[in-house]
């Protein structure tokens, strides 16, 4: 069956190929600035030690934890310890396990994307964790990806597939890093999510890679009755960087909370795509994208909430709020409202702006000088989205990597 997939992927993308801006969904996101001419799937060479972890480690050191080099399992750097009946570990030793082969390439669809295609089409690794039911698993799952390549020619694939069984809760970090700054290549990954009955899946995603890496990440979750999913995107470092997050909320009484923040500079470029499904009624989703862009750089939203005819009772919200720090900075936002049901409640809104000077003033007239006034009012703008992350490690880590690049 897997096999059949693949085929498909293939010819999928042969039939698509790469995107252009001439594309209304890439058309902010030219991705031949990112591809090589001759692009290489195969790994570089391992170079990673135990010691170059200490920096990556911003979930703690009290986690699961499954570390990735150029998207090669590193099992003698991981520690995921023994959880009863939790299946975890790298695809490649458990694509053989039937609730992998049952789910993997049915959640997220690569009929219209391309960069989905390949990832399916190509050889990959990553993550399979399936969470039985009635089983919270109390250490956060860190999967820690690490860039040591340093040849632009590289494109790494990485494929994680989590399932919730029924009243299941697992906490997952996804973090990438760079082992310094000449690391750079392009990052294809795909995850994809099912959260059955009454399960709840919390999602931190922390791009941390180097500015001359590029990511292209693509997540798709599937909610059934009473699911909670919750995840929060934190873009800090990355030359181009698109995120794909899409979710359907499958049954009833489904919540969802998105959360994006996106901290960029110098010629950066973030593109987040979000999708919120409500395919069936008594759903509620909550987003909030926040974002703060200085130099010549460059953010993108689009976001929709798409509301079926079904879906009655619907509570949807959606905000993305944006600070411009120079006047070579560029915002383009588009959230979306697609409503069939009559019974609904939905809002969403977009504000692109400059910092506000009464508040400026008056920390200026305080004594505090304009930079450091500055830096405290991006502060307080970017932590209504730290804020919901729920790990206070976690939370305190990212918060002081965003003050550090807000404070450059």
């Amino acid at each position: 069956m897997i096999a059949e997939i693949k085929k498909e992927a293939v010819e999928t993308f042969k039939r698509l190929g790469f995107p252009s801006t001439k594309n209304e969904e890439w058309k902010y996101f030219n991705v031949q600035q990112i591809l090589p001419d001759q692009p290489v799937f195969a790994s570089a060479p391992a170079r990673l030690s135990a010691s170059d972890l200490t920096p990556c480690m911003i979930a703690g050191s009290n986690v699961h934890l499954l570390v990735f080099e150029n998207g090669i399992y590193r099992a003698d750097l991981s520690s995921t310890g023994t959880i009863e009946n939790l299946v975890i570990g790298p695809i490649s030793a458990l694509k053989e396990n039937d609730t992998f082969k049952n789910n993997f390439g049915k959640i997220v669809s690569f009929g219209t994307e391309p960069f989905v295609a390949l990832n399916t089409a190509v050889d990959h690794e990553g993550v399979f964790i399936h969470v039985p039911a009635n089983t919270a698993i109390e250490k956060t799952i860190h999967i820690l990806h690490v860039n040591t390549n340093e040849q632009s020619d590289r494109i790494t694939s990485i494929r994680n597939l989590i399932v919730a069984e029924k009243q299941a809760a697992i906490s997952i970090v996804e973090s990438y890093h760079a082992l310094n700054q000449q690391c750079n290549g392009l990052i294809n990954v795909v995850n994809e999510i099912v959260v059955h009955e009454s399960a709840r899946v919390e999602l931190c995603k922390a791009q941390l890679d180097s500015d001359a890496a590029s990511q292209i990440n693509f997540t798709q979750t599937i909610q059934e009755k009473n699911s909670t999913f919750d995840t929060v995107t934190v873009t800090l470092n990355g030359r181009l960087t698109r995120n794909n997050l899409h979710i359907k909320l499958n049954d009833t009484n489904c919540t969802a909370h998105l959360f994006g923040l996106y901290i960029l500079d110098g010629e950066q470029l973030t593109d987040n795509h979000t999708l919120v499904d409500h395919a069936m009624p008594n759903c509620f989703s909550n987003e909030l994208y926040k974002g703060v862009i200085g130099g010549k750089a460059s953010g993108v939203f689009n976001g929709k909430i798409f509301v079926r005819k079904d879906a009655q009772k619907t509570n949807a919200y959606q905000s993305n709020k944006n600070i411009l720090l120079s006047d070579d900075a560029t915002m383009n936002t588009k959230p979306q409202l697609e409503i069939f049901a009559d019974d609904v409640k939905c809002t969403h809104g977009a504000t692109t702006g400059q910092l506000d000077e009464e508040a400026l003033f008056y920390l200026r007239a305080r004594g505090i000088g304009e930079k450091s006034a500055r830096t405290l009012l991006n502060i307080a703008f970017v932590a209504d989205v730290l804020n919901n992350i729920k790990s206070d490690e976690l939370r305190e880590t990212l918060q002081q990597k965003a003050e550090a690049k807000l404070m450059q």
